[in-house]
């Protein structure tokens, strides 16, 4: 499984230096079949290698051209909102818990990727984060390890405590979907669905409430999410 296509970036550097070499020869009118013109031009073509490097590392592996061939993880970089299911059972009412409502921001670039997830009684970090895409095996996915930290109000009730998040990717309905377990022996899923690319520091209204602490009904929570 690989989420850059090496031999598309080696492919794609020879042509771009070639392409480098002899529009520099043709503009300075030299002969690139003299040793001495052909290793001049070296230094100049690896200073343009490194230019559109940096631009491509920076911006451009998120362009279109760049999908699937050359780039094959997705970028979901931007806010997500939905809900967790969770079979945690409430020790004061001996119920199972509602639908709880979540907010996920995923920031990305080239080389890293990280996830905050909110509710109204916890935020949580990934440590460790990576894709697994593999379209012989029908995969792709996004994983990460995190660290999740209650709010203080709820720290009798919910203890700070590490987990796994797996998250299927559905590109073209803006979905992510996903299970996940904690070291505390709870497991759920989360259903979410993209929100908006800023990345938002605050739960949107709507999904700000939550069904334990404030003892609200699901259907007061959040709008409906569709799975």
């Amino acid at each position: 499984m690989n989420n850059v296509s090496l031999k598309g970036c080696i492919y794609t550097l020879i042509g771009v230096s070639a392409v480098a070499f002899f529009t520099l020869a043709k503009l300075q009118g030299l002969d690139i079949s003299k040793a001495i013109n052909f290793f001049s031009l070296l230094p100049k073509v690896i200073s343009l290698d490194l230019l559109l490097a940096g631009f491509f590392i920076k911006w451009g592996w998120q362009l279109p051209v760049f999908k699937h061939w050359l780039v094959k993880f997705p970028n979901l970089k931007g806010t997500w909102v939905g809900e967790i299911h969770s079979n945690w059972i409430n020790p004061e009412t001996n119920e199972a818990t509602p639908p709880i409502p979540v907010m996920l921001t995923i920031n990305q670039s080239f080389f890293h990727i990280s996830c905050v997830m909110y509710t109204k009684e916890m935020k949580s970090y990934s440590s460790v984060e990576g894709f697994n895409i593999d379209a012989d095996r029908q995969l792709k996915q996004l994983s990460y390890i995190y660290t999740s930290n209650p709010r203080n109000k709820f720290s009798k009730r919910s203890s700070p405590h590490d987990g796994t998040a797996v998250f299927d990717i559905m590109i073209s309905s803006n979905k992510l979907n996903g299970k996940y377990w904690t070291e505390r022996r709870t497991h759920g899923e989360m259903y979410l669905r993209f929100y908006k690319k800023k990345l938002l520091e605050e739960i949107p209204f709507g999904y700000e409430k939550h069904p334990v602490s404030e003892n609200l009904k699901t259907e007061t929570v959040r709008p409906k999410i569709k799975r």
